[in-house]
């Protein structure tokens, strides 16, 4: 499969171009300025390997859960290649992209928690179990939610189980998370510093294959957090 990725959820900016198992990437991490980096990367990428948008079999992008600005983007970007291109859209979880990127770790068991700092002292996080028989293909065991720190909580049959931590909410609220209820076992290793990346949302793509694409109009993003500009409530 030829698929051109993109992710602009969290302060890393990234596009990825996989064809036949193989990825081109172009990162850059900065607050600000996805706008103006995304398109530049596609094109540095489509030239490099001498390709169109229209031969490619279609276009991936990070559908959040993540910055309400970034997600957005993500989503208006891919959007507008489609329509250009005739291409269809694979939306693809960032947290999900995260877990994979975690669970190829050598180092890394076969059960991830994910938690991406969704400021307002809150996180997005979900569980990830490694499924199938591809590798570092993760299947959801706990569903994507935005909590503060204290309610994240394991699944109850992960107890006793080796779990491995991966996202921005353990640089942000590490001692909490590390502290979690119901958790017979520390959780280890942690990779804290793990943010979504177009290759992983190119590849896990690649994984489910053109069955959940869509069409631009229909590409939707997912926030978590209806009130966006409103701070949490406690009640």
């Amino acid at each position: 499969m030829r698929i051109l990725a993109l992710d602009t959820a969290t302060e890393l900016c990234s596009a990825a171009l996989y064809v036949d198992g193989e990825c081109r990437v172009r990162e850059d991490a900065r607050p600000r300025g996805a706008a103006e980096l995304i398109l530049g990367m596609v094109a540095e990428l489509l030239t490099e390997a001498a390709l169109t948008l229209r031969q490619l079999d279609a276009i991936a992008f990070g559908r959040g859960p993540g910055g309400f600005t970034g997600v957005r983007l993500a989503v208006a970007v891919a959007q507008g290649l489609g329509f250009a291109s005739g291409l269809p859209l694979l939306p693809v979880s960032d947290l999900r992209a995260v877990a994979r990127r975690a669970l190829m770790q050598p180092a890394a068991p076969p059960r991830v928690l994910v938690c991406q700092d969704a400021r307002m002292a809150q996180v997005y996080w979900a569980c990830y179990q490694a499924a199938g028989i591809e590798p570092g293909n993760p299947s959801e065991h706990q569903p994507e939610a935005l909590d503060f720190p204290a309610g994240v909580q394991l699944p109850p049959e992960w107890s006793g189980a080796t779990v491995c931590g991966a996202g921005s909410g353990f640089e942000a609220y590490g001692a909490v998370l590390r502290a979690l209820p119901g958790a017979a076992l520390p959780l280890a290793p942690i990779f804290g510093h793990f943010r979504p990346r177009a290759c992983e949302i190119a590849e896990l793509a690649a994984i489910d294959g053109l069955e959940g694409a869509v069409a631009p109009e229909s590409a939707q993003p997912v926030y978590l957090r209806d009130e966006v500009a409103a701070p949490p409530s406690r009640n």
